[in-house]
């Protein structure tokens, strides 16, 4: 009995030290993501920027011209900075079970980057955070587990077009970014248009699809499928708008693969939080 209860106090004692272990790195992990975010927010500029106004949109397609208008966006300043929090759900396979999320990210607009830091609580007492980066034309994912031991740390040409096609996809938060000069739009029909982004040298494209309403309801890209070098159809359906600080953005949506073998849905995000040009990380 006393050996049992000893081994059951190790055990304890164990458990104990992992979560305060992991309690730490996830402060520091979290900490290095808003530091790094920081230096980046440091770069714009802290002056108001311009106004958009209606002939800003003069020249783009009719239908992101429409969008554009819906958000709301002309008599608005135009975005230098982006804070904000989603929480959702997320799996890492088809097959896999649901998993809750939470995240805070930062965007700035001139020069274009982002930093991403979530957390998915995978089981009781053990947990998956990550960073997903993007500056200068160069992206990077770097995963923990329990925020102490790296389980990946991806970057590579690969990684580069990933995160700036991320970063063209969440504009849809910012939606002024479409303005930027190193995006561009073409013409496909009245429901749909192609929009290219270009940083350091690399350009990325995706198609943007609209409904009758003017919002932007879906944005599909080839994309490189995760651990493959084999590009595969993106899709991120959205699911419903809301005003935050004056700004219609989709405040909920998904994202998924069209594969071969079917349909992977491995995220669901809503937007809880959201701040322009406020300069400072949470």
């Amino acid at each position: 009995m006393k050996v049992t209860l000893i081994i059951l106090g190790c055990i304890v004692g164990l458990i104990f030290l992992l979560v305060i272990a992991s309690t730490i790195g996830l402060v520091f992990f979290r900490g290095q993501a808003r530091q790094e975010a920081a230096g980046l927010l440091s770069s714009t500029s802290k002056e108001a920027g311009a106004v958009v106004i209606e002939s800003d949109l003069e020249g783009l397609p009719e239908p992101v011209q429409k969008y554009l208008r819906y958000t709301g966006i002309v008599g608005k300043e135009r975005t230098r900075s982006v804070r904000l929090k989603m929480k959702g759900r997320f799996r890492m396979k088809p097959e896999q079970g649901w998993f809750p999320m939470t995240a805070e990210e930062y965007y700035t607009v001139d020069p274009p980057s982002l930093v991403w830091f979530g957390k998915v609580n995978t089981f009781p007492l053990l947990s998956v955070t990550a960073t997903d980066k993007y500056a200068l034309g160069k992206g990077r994912m770097h995963v923990k587990l329990l925020s102490l031991f790296t389980v990946a740390d991806a970057k590579g040409v690969e990684m580069n077009e990933g995160a700036m096609i991320r970063y063209l996809n969440e504009a849809m938060w910012h939606p002024t970014t479409f303005l930027a000069d190193y995006i561009s739009w073409e013409h496909i029909d009245s429901r749909s248009a192609r929009v290219i982004m270009t940083d350091q040298g690399l350009s990325v494209s995706a198609t943007c699809h609209f409904n009758e309403k003017g919002e932007m309801v879906n944005f599909t890209a080839d994309r490189i499928y995760s651990g493959t070098e084999t590009k595969e159809e993106w899709h991120t359906p959205l699911v419903e708008y809301r005003e935050f600080n004056g700004i219609r953005i989709p405040y909920r949506g998904s994202a998924l693969w069209k594969l071969e073998q079917g349909d992977f849905h491995y995220i669901d995000v809503e937007i809880t939080e959201i701040d322009y040009n406020s300069g400072s990380t949470y």
